[in-house]
Order: C-alpha cells, then structure tokens, then sequence
C-alpha cells in the first residue's frame, strides 16, 4: 500500500535537507522556550525576593516585565519559524514537489 509519489518524495535529497532543517530548527526552538518559560518558573519558586523587587516608586514588581518578556519571546521565536517556513521550507517544499511530479 506504498504510493511510488510518496516513495519518490522520501528518497528526493531535498526532502532529507528540509527535513533535516525543519527538525533543527523546531528543537533550537523548542529548547530555548523550555529554558526561558521554566527559568521564569524557577525564579518564581525558588527567587521570590527578587521578583518581588518593586520597579522604582510604583507598585509594580520586577516578575511583571519578566513575565511579559517570556510572552514576547515566544511571539518572537514563533515569528522566527513562521518566516523560516514561509520561506526556505516552502521553497524546498515547491522544488521537491516540481522534481517529483515529473
């Protein structure tokens, strides 16, 4: 029940390159959000005091702009994806489908 297109796709060279870039590309990814969400985390259980700074003569604490940094960043990396996607992925992805059908 193998179809010779979805044979013919898996052994094209630019199938493995994009495969291989995609993969990379969403573990980095994958591993610098870990690392920033659970540090934030583990500021907040193990670092209370210095979340709790107050930032100047206001009321607000320094956990806040933290916090909204970890929600910038994860928009920032996904933007990073998305335009490696819209770009190099679906470049390769065009070629390797052009090569295929032929």
């Amino acid at each position: 029940m193998s179809d010779p297109m979805v044979q013919k796709i898996q052994s094209h060279p630019k199938y493995r390159e994009l495969r291989s870039k995609r993969n990379r590309l969403g573990i980095f990814l994958t591993a610098l959000m870990l690392i920033v969400y659970y540090g934030y985390i583990a500021l907040i259980a193990f670092d209370k005091k210095f979340l709790a700074q107050p930032i100047g003569a206001g009321v607000t604490s320094l956990g806040i702009p933290i916090g909204m940094g970890v929600i910038v960043f994860t928009i920032v990396i996904t933007a990073i994806y998305v335009r490696r996607a819209n770009g190099e992925f679906d470049t390769l992805t065009k070629d390797i489908l052009k090569d295929a059908s032929k």
